[in-house]
């Protein structure tokens, strides 16, 4: 006659193995079920913007090849923080999904009391574009390349503006991140968005500024504005004849605005490999790819596992210059 503690055991293995045979059932067969009911797409930014336009047109070829209604769902508020939490709160499904901006790396600098870890509570599941910025100056500023904008600024340490649209906003980082790694000073001036800080820069009442690139070419194009670089690793797709700035001074230095997907942690791979998959192809599809770059917003669609470093890499990277230049969320 077996003992209690041996039948104990015995059912212990087999629970195990229930649930670990249970597992193995959801996880064949949750992506052949996908999606079972309408998706949303969590925008936490106001409809209009860069991700709004991103999740829509994502949200439309996605419907088309999932056979069920993509809906994007406008959540702003809190600095983008209100849309973020909802979905780290979500069901790990499928069903929730968040478009994102970049500042989405930046904050956890910035900010002490996050209500979600961006790592911990996410499955990246891809970096649908990118938005390259473009360093750009007054015709007044006496330099016409990185290098001598370096030595100008070195000369004259804390005499030149930049134009910022908001603190920690990917223009304010960009011209942080080449203050680090060049060891200059200048002073950031803040404006209500990238509309007015570009008026201000066009009106010498700040002298350079760190513009997005669809911003930036009909003033650089008519002599207004000079280009010194971009701010990718790579040129741009749309004015590929400007250096980088990495290539023409600052080697190392990368930075740029993004869209992504997330979903909340613990998404099943199967469902993962699907919306990374069916994300992947629309932004990626000529059409598309046409549409966004009009808007100066370079497509991308890579893997879980190449945004997830990106996002490692940039938390990592956002935190030491948030720390050396005392930034903080107003």
């Amino acid at each position: 006659m077996r003992s209690i503690a041996a039948i104990r055991h015995q059912r212990g293995i087999v629970a195990i193995l229930f649930g670990v045979a249970g597992t193995l059932v959801w996880n064949s067969g949750a992506a052949q079920s996908y999606p079972t009911r309408p998706v949303r797409l969590i925008v936490p930014q106001s409809a209009g913007g860069s991700t709004d336009v991103v999740a829509r047109v994502v949200a439309q070829r996605m419907t088309e090849t999932l056979k069920q209604n993509v809906i994007v769902d406008n959540r702003p508020g809190a600095g983008s923080l209100n849309g973020t939490e909802l979905v780290a709160r979500a069901a790990p499904d499928g069903h929730t999904v968040l478009v994102v901006a970049a500042s989405f790396t930046i904050n956890p600098a910035i900010r002490k009391d996050l209500p979600f870890d961006p790592v911990r509570d996410f499955t990246p599941v891809s970096q649908l574009v990118t938005l390259p910025h473009i360093l750009v100056v007054h015709p007044s500023v006496a330099a016409t390349s990185v290098k001598e904008l370096i030595a100008l600024v070195k000369a004259k340490p804390g005499v030149l503006n930049y134009g910022i649209s908001g603190i920690a906003t990917s223009t304010h980082m960009a011209g942080e991140l080449f203050m680090y790694m060049t060891g200059t000073r200048m002073v950031g001036i803040p404006y209500k968005g990238g509309a007015p800080g570009m008026t201000a820069l066009l009106g010498g009442e700040v002298q350079l500024y760190f513009a997005t690139i669809s911003t930036a070419i009909p003033h650089i194009r008519s002599g207004k504005l000079r280009a010194l670089g971009v701010t990718t690793t790579k040129r741009s797709v749309a004015a590929p004849e400007f250096p980088t700035i990495a290539e023409a001074g600052v080697p190392g230095y990368e930075h740029s605005s993004w869209v992504g997907m997330l979903a909340p942690a613990k998404l099943p791979k199967p469902v993962l490999a699907m919306i990374g998959d069916e994300s992947s192809k629309a932004v990626q599809s000529q059409d598309i790819r046409a549409l966004l770059l009009r808007d100066g917003l370079e497509a991308v669609g890579n893997s879980p596992a190449e945004f997830d470093r990106i996002i490692k890499t940039e938390v990592a990277k956002w935190a030491k210059v948030a720390k050396a230049a005392n930034i903080k969320a107003n």
